[in-house]
């Protein structure tokens, strides 16, 4: 395989995946481990993604406020940031975690809504707080600096005080079989403590990651209320969703 195309596949992934792994680029791409070292190195050294332990980071998830970072599959997350705003309505308590997809939705929020919002992403509270209606609130704790997101017992903690009607998770992959995965340990925690203290849940999730899975399960496909994407709900594509009895929006 070429380099430029070796080069092309890397960025898909971690576009889609937000974070990757040399190990899993190794044997997704069947090249050795010195050749995707290299590859990550130039990648990073050309301003296209970022370096980080074990692999590389998309650049538009771990800063999003940076005009110059390039949103992947931005009209798709936009899409399914308009489709959010349907589960809304004045008075609920929402409970959010971070990524690109759930900040379209945060720059979204009309000003007419009165709504609460607790949040883990230092970076979701401050796009909310633009909104004068809107009561914020930071669930604080140690930062994962290659999500921006608050981890830690400390968030768990004060997640357990919680009772909130919807919470809304992005997705690193999610399947009709095993449901909301992700490759973090520490994040797959505090996303399995935001589940456990709402009443709903949904999935913002662009249809690339369907049918996808990584290395920890958060939850089963029928813990999750709604799963939100940019296609149509008769996509055949979605047809497996609807067979765990999810809401597919």
């Amino acid at each position: 395989m070429r380099k430029a195309e070796r080069h092309k596949l890397i960025l898909r992934e971690i576009n889609l995946h937000n974070k990757v792994l040399s190990t899993d680029l190794s044997s997704l791409l069947k090249i050795s481990d010195d050749t995707v070292r290299r590859d990550l190195k130039e990648l990073a050294e050309s301003g296209k993604v970022l370096k980080v332990h074990g692999g590389a980071a998309s650049k538009s998830f771990v800063a999003p406020f940076n005009a110059q970072n390039e949103v992947y599959a931005l009209m798709e997350k936009k899409k399914i940031a308009e489709k959010t705003l349907k589960l809304i309505r004045n008075n609920m308590v929402i409970l959010t975690e971070g990524g690109t997809t759930i900040l379209e939705f945060a720059k979204m929020i009309p000003d007419t809504l009165k709504v609460t919002f607790f949040t883990i992403s230092p970076q979701v509270a401050i796009t909310l707080s633009e909104h004068s209606n809107l009561d914020v609130i930071t669930i604080g704790g140690k930062l994962n600096k290659n999500a921006n997101l608050h981890i830690g017992a400390s968030v768990i903690n004060e997640l357990a005080d919680l009772k909130v009607d919807l919470c809304l998770l992005g997705a690193n992959a999610f399947s009709s079989e095993e449901g909301l995965t992700d490759m973090d340990w520490e994040i797959v925690q505090v996303k399995k403590a935001i589940i456990r203290v709402s009443k709903k849940s949904a999935v913002l999730s662009i249809s690339e990651k369907l049918n996808t899975v990584q290395r920890i399960r958060i939850c089963d496909p029928n813990q999750i209320t709604y799963l939100i994407t940019e296609l149509n709900p008769d996509d055949p594509l979605l047809t497996t969703y609807k067979k765990n009895d999810l809401q597919v929006l």
